[in-house]
């Protein structure tokens, strides 16, 4: 496999977990697909690769509204027109809006006359489309055109890839969608990759401040896959070509069901990309109806990895958990002030979610 490198990104993770991608093996694929026409239970390759994320936000998300400054006097447009932080915004007089400079592009050739109509946006509120109307302004400090908005177009970050389906040709990570971090706003996927990432570094967590992995991830010449969505139970890749990674052996899916409280592992990566088996304890099952990301409760017990990172940190949640020789669950969320416990929730509703993007 041609594994040249034109451009290489240090990415430090924010708020995505996402441990992901090595290299996974055909013999093995084929495996697991023989295995889920031969037995009733569903079958899966367990991850716990380091991966990264490069994501563009389907249409504008405004983060943020500015006072513009103007001859007469500092106003804000974007406000007094009823936009909100959080708004998706769509098109701008149905021209549709993907970037930033799509805004910029369009306000700009508005004109300002007072006879002139209000500029059209379509914006996306909690689900819900909205038109609204909005008058662009001169800023008197650099000359140009605005609507007082601050808006964000691109993520990227790290995390751990959960497992491969065969089933539906994805790739699963995180256990938990990804989010804006002002807004709250669960992030509509536009176009977007899953990268193959080394772990370079450890920031070790601590009570009151989690840890966090530093790497490496790699541009456009060799992508796990393109992402077809970001749901709240995770991030869903469709495989290029899965024979080009090396997987680990096909496992058996775990119902909540079959969770009980007690010993168990992660699979999940701290040096370079090597995924490794640690030690934990189930202390707690919720048993859930709907689903959830917080449906077991668990506890690193692991001397080596208590030692390399303090417990869980952001960059790990993706890390499958497995009971029993059967895949249950991911890892999802950390105690901020315990680094040594967290959450994680049940695969299955990660499989049902990846069910819905086939």
């Amino acid at each position: 496999m041609n594994r040249k490198i034109k451009s290489a990104l240090i990415i430090f993770v924010f708020t995505l977990s996402i441990i992901g991608i090595a290299g996974f093996a055909a013999e093995y694929t084929d495996e697991a697909k023989e295995a889920v026409q031969v037995i009733s239970e569903r079958v899966l390759v367990p991850g716990g690769q380091s991966v990264g994320i490069r994501m563009n936000v389907k249409g504008v998300l405004v983060v943020g509204l500015e006072e513009i400054e103007t001859e007469d006097s500092v106003v804000s447009p974007g406000y007094s027109a009823g936009l909100q932080i959080g708004d998706m915004i769509l098109s701008i007089n149905d021209e549709p809006v993907y970037y930033a400079k799509d805004v910029s592009e369009i306000v700009n050739k508005a004109e300002l006359s007072p006879s002139s109509n209000p500029l059209k946006l379509k914006v996306l509120r909690k689900e819900k489309e909205l038109e609204v109307f909005i008058e662009p302004v001169l800023d008197r400090e650099t000359g140009e055109k605005k609507i007082g908005v601050w808006v964000k177009e691109k993520i990227a970050g790290i995390g751990t890839l959960t497992f491969y389906d065969p089933q539906t040709n994805l790739f699963a990570a995180l256990g938990h969608g990804i989010y804006e971090n002002q807004t709250g706003t669960l992030l509509e996927a536009g176009n977007g990759q899953l990268l193959r990432t080394e772990v370079k570094s450890i920031q070790e967590g601590e009570a009151g401040k989690p840890g966090e992995i530093r790497g490496i991830f790699y541009g456009n010449e060799d992508p796990i896959g393109d992402v077809v969505c970001n749901s709240q139970f995770g991030i869903y890749s469709q495989a290029d070509d899965f024979r080009d990674f090396q997987l680990a052996q096909p496992m058996v899916m775990g119902r909540q069901d079959q969770v009980e409280v007690g010993d168990a592992y992660i699979l999940t990566t701290i040096d370079g990309s090597n995924v490794e088996k640690f030690d934990i304890k189930i202390t707690k099952v919720n048993p859930q109806k709907e689903p959830e990301s917080k449906g077991m409760e668990i506890e690193v017990v692991d001397e080596k990895l208590l030692a390399s990172s303090g417990g869980i940190v952001q960059g790990m949640s993706g890390s499958p958990i497995i009971q029993n020789n059967r895949i249950i669950g991911a890892v999802t969320h950390v105690l901020v002030n315990n680094p040594t416990k967290g959450y994680g929730i049940f695969v299955e509703w990660m499989i049902e979610e990846c069910e819905k993007n086939i």
